[in-house]
Order: C-alpha cells, then structure tokens, then sequence
C-alpha cells in the first residue's frame, strides 16, 4: 500500500448516510488492517432545503455536489452515496467504480396496520416522490399525497405528528437502519417500480487516484453494477433527474439482463411502461434502447408536460 495509510470518506451526515459511510470503512479496515480510515460529514444542498419539494429546486446533484466538491480538492478521497440521489453525469475527473451488492430495492408502505389495498378512502399517503405518486396514484387515484421531506427517522416519526394515514420509503434504508419491524407492507415492483439505483450504495473517487481504486475494488458487487449501469443508461435517455416520475429496475438472470422501465404523469392518470431483455455485457445499450422506446411511446410528452406543470428546471443538455 505504499506509503499512505490514511483514507477520509466523505459522507452527508443523516443517520442513514453514517451507517452506509462507516459499514464502508468497516469492510476497508477488516480487508486492511494497517489503514487509518475516517469519515468528513459534509451538509449538501439537498439537506439545508427542507421547507420545498426537491422537484421544485432540480433533482440533479442536490445530495452530492459538495461532496464531489471535496472530493476535487482532494480533501477527502472517496465518497460513499446511495445510487438513486447520484446524477447520471459526474465531474470529468470523478468516476464510480464500485457499486456494493444491492438491498431490497423496493418501497416501504409504513402505515398503522393496513396495507396498501386496504389504505382508508382517501387516505393521506406522505412521500418526497412524483415516481411513487404517479404509481400509487394510478392504482388508487383517491389517495391524497402530502409531500414527505427530512431523514428517514423524521419522516417515518411523520406517520404519527402529520395525521398520515402512511408513508412510503425505500426498504433498504430502513433495514440498514434495523427498523424492519416499522415496515407494514413491502410493495410489489408491479405496484411501484423502484428508483434508478434504489437500494444500491456506490463509491466515487477520482478517476487517477490509483492507490483509493485498488483498495475499493474488492468491494464492486458486478451483478448490482450492471444492473445499475442499464437502469442509469435509460434514465440518462431520459434526461431525468431523480426527482422525475420516472422507474427503472434491473435483474441480472445469469448471462442476461432485464430491465423495466417506466414514465409517469404526476396525477397517475397515465403511466408508459416498457422493458427488455438482453445480454448483461450490452446493459447501457439496452437501457438506452429501452429509454427510446419509452420516449416515442408518450414518455416525451408526459416528462414535457411535468417540466411544464411542476416548474421543474429542465434537463441539462
């Protein structure tokens, strides 16, 4: 290992942030015992903004930006993100080279008993999400979504001081968290596709940081990396940000890969849905094909319409 024996992670500071960032220097010093690991809380933008809906202030980069910041000037030297916040483009001296084995990627109905079928008419439904809206609200258009902002401790603590008749998370976190036992109901990917990349930590670093590149690979899980890569591809297609209402989720099937995709409007009156199969070595061209498909169907028209109506900024071209 030559002659470093430190490494400083950057991580933003939430609960659930810190648990991902020191299970990573956990792996590091057990994989290597003489190296000094320490971890740099740094607050992002998508942290200081809780009073509005991230849709509202653009969904690229809004809980990595300062992190990548520290990462050019070399004041730390890798981050830990969790995928479904990281943009599709990175700074030109940055690169992810690893992404961990995924957890559950799906979503986490937490209500006071019932499951998602059984949610109340009218039920008040709390989420951060125009992806999960558009979805449960295809299903049952007479929920009320009430938008959900905060850490995840403080927004599951919502269900209880909002009057919510539920909310919806990603599972992972809560697992990773331990708080299983809070979870009512795991949703089917029928019923709400998951985020690009939900459920899937990665690590970024400079791209000529030889030394931090050797020591990370072993931790690259390459069944979760190409399947992140061709849901990253589609959404790169469609020009989205995470905070559009747009799905896409990956399965490795032995040599193959196959991916669904999904656009939808904000109501959830219409949702475009598609998908594809091919071999895992072509995961960013089928995720491209797949994300032009999706287009052409009426996936352009609705993503228009929601840059329109949402007074979302529009992707950066």
């Amino acid at each position: 290992m030559a002659n470093r024996k430190t490494l400083r992670i950057g991580t933003r500071g939430s609960q659930l942030a810190l648990w991902q960032a020191n299970w990573i220097k956990g792996r590091l010093e057990a994989q290597y015992p003489d190296l000094e690991v320490s971890l740099l809380k740094i607050k992002t933008t998508g942290d200081k903004i809780l009073d509005v809906p991230l849709a509202k202030v653009g969904g690229k980069g809004l809980f990595v930006k300062e992190i990548e910041e520290a990462l050019l000037s070399e004041r730390v030297d890798l981050a830990v993100h969790s995928m479904k916040d990281v943009p599709t483009e990175l700074p030109e001296a940055l690169h992810l080279p690893v992404i961990c084995e995924r957890e559950d990627p799906r979503d986490a109905l937490l209500s006071h008993g019932a499951g998602f079928a059984a949610l109340p008419q009218g039920g008040k439904i709390g989420t951060s999400s125009l992806r999960r809206q558009a979805q449960l609200l295809h299903r049952r258009p007479d929920l009320k979504m009430v938008n959900l902002r905060g850490n995840l401790d403080t927004r599951i603590a919502k269900l209880q001081t909002e009057g919510l008749d539920a909310v919806v998370l990603a599972a992972a976190g809560i697992r990773r968290m331990g708080w299983e036992s809070k979870i009512t109901e795991l949703l089917d990917t029928d019923l709400s596709l998951p985020a690009i990349g939900q459920g899937a930590v990665g690590i970024e670093c400079r791209l000529h940081d030889a030394q931090v590149n050797e020591w990370i690979a072993f931790l690259r899980h390459a069944d979760t990396f190409d399947a992140v890569a061709a849901e990253r591809a589609f959404l790169t297609k469609l020009e989205g940000g995470c905070q559009v209402p747009i799905a896409g989720y990956a399965v490795i099937e032995a040599s193959e890969i196959h991916l669904r995709g999904l656009v939808g409007s904000v109501d959830g009156g219409e949702l475009i849905r598609d998908e594809i199969r091919g071999p895992r070595s072509e995961a960013e061209v089928l995720g491209i094909e797949l994300g032009e498909r999706v287009l052409a169907a009426g996936g352009k028209r609705i993503l228009d319409e929601v840059y329109r109506t949402q007074l979302l900024p529009p992707p950066e071209v």
